[in-house]
Order: C-alpha cells, then sequence, then structure tokens
C-alpha cells in the first residue's frame, strides 16, 4: 500500500489485473482494498486518482473522464467509486453519458454512514471527517483554507458549525485521539462514530 501523501497529490494506477476496474477516490484506496482482500473480489482492479481534487471538485468529472478513455479498452466493465463529490450531480450526468454504474450518494460521509441513515440525521452544522481525513487534516483542512498562516480566520470558517464528527471506518486509538485533537483546533465539540465501510461495502461485493 502507498502513503497517504501518494494517495491524496498522485494517486494510484491499475496493475492491469481482473475483469472490472474500480475508478476511485484515492481517499478511499485503503478502505476499497481491504473489502478486496477480506471478500476475495479478485476480478476488481483499482484506478484512484489524487484525492485532493475533492478540493477542486470542478476537476473530477474531467479525470474521470480521462479515465475512462484510458482504461475502458482493456477492461470489461469500469465503475466509479465516487459520489457526487460537490459535482452538483454532473458526475451522475458523466456516468450516465459514459454508460458507467457509480456508487449512490452525495458524498463518501453518506455512504460510509449508510445513505438511509445519513438522510434522516440532517446535520447542516456538523463538519465530518473520515479515517483518511484524519490522517490529512493538515493536507485537506488547515493549510487550504490558511489556517497555518491565518488561525484567526478559525471562526470566520467554523463558526456555524457547531460539532465535528468523526465517522470511523476502523477501531483506531490513535485516530479517535487525532480526531479529537482536530475538533479542539476548530473549536468544535466531538463525537466519534463507528461506520465501518457502510454502503462501500455492498456495493463492491455485487458487482459482478
Amino acid at each position: 500500500m502507498t502513503t497517504d501523501t501518494i494517495l491524496t497529490r498522485e494517486g494510484i494506477s491499475p496493475r492491469g489485473e481482473g475483469r472490472v476496474l474500480l475508478i476511485a477516490c484515492g481517499a478511499l484506496a485503503r478502505e476499497i482494498l481491504a473489502i478486496k482482500a477480506a471478500n476475495g473480489l479478485s476480478h476488481l482492479d483499482l484506478q484512484c486518482l489524487p484525492a485532493i481534487l475533492h478540493n477542486h471538485p470542478e476537476r473530477i468529472v474531467p479525470a474521470v473522464r480521462a479515465a475512462v478513455e484510458k482504461y475502458r479498452s482493456a477492461y470489461d466493465q469500469l465503475f466509479v467509486v465516487y459520489a457526487d463529490c460537490g459535482t452538483g450531480g454532473q458526475l451522475k450526468a458523466a456516468c450516465a453519458d459514459l454508460g458507467i454504474e457509480m456508487i449512490a450518494g452525495p458524498h463518501c460521509y453518506s455512504f460510509f454512514e449508510g445513505n438511509d441513515v445519513f438522510a434522516t440525521r440532517d446535520e447542516v452544522t456538523v463538519f465530518y471527517l473520515t479515517d483518511f481525513l484524519v490522517r490529512q487534516f493538515d493536507a485537506f483542512v488547515w493549510q487550504p483554507l490558511g489556517l497555518d498562516r491565518h488561525p484567526d480566520l478559525r471562526d470566520m470558517y467554523f463558526g456555524n458549525y457547531e460539532k465535528l464528527v468523526y465517522q470511523a471506518q476502523t477501531d483506531d486509538p490513535d485516530l479517535t485521539a487525532k480526531a479529537k485533537i482536530c475538533a479542539d483546533r476548530l473549536g468544535l465539540a466531538f463525537e466519534r462514530r463507528f461506520t465501518g465501510y457502510g454502503d462501500l461495502t455492498p456495493a463492491l461485493t455485487a458487482i459482478p
């Protein structure tokens, strides 16, 4: 497994194995590989685009289209492991145009918790982190928002939030401690929810 920094900035290329290529966000690489291993999904190969695209959602659709064009002829099927991820429905429309399925949900926070459960919560004042985002908090939150240089901007960005919810994919006390520190840095209350892989597992195991 490659490093979180590489998953953030570069992503990973497929191995050229299996019949089905997953075109996924780098933030989901560890979870997808764990699900593959646990369920014997050797027919699935994995291409991860740089996770940092989440900070520039307008770049996600072109990147997915480019990956489809590059790899479509090498696999029997392609499957996109992105939710809407801030594209305003453009990714779903692009997948429909390309004839490719994608995982359901507005974002990974939803499908990790379970889309049906997440929809009932309606948590408009909650800021979410996953395992990956806890590990990469500085790269995805603190530095892009300029809080490393201007910490006084924190209340402007997060003044309308009340709580940080850490959606834990794994039982890792060190990650929980880091997530609590992230909440403290943002001046937010803290809650940990163990979600496991949520809807990601049935979505991947259903791919023939």
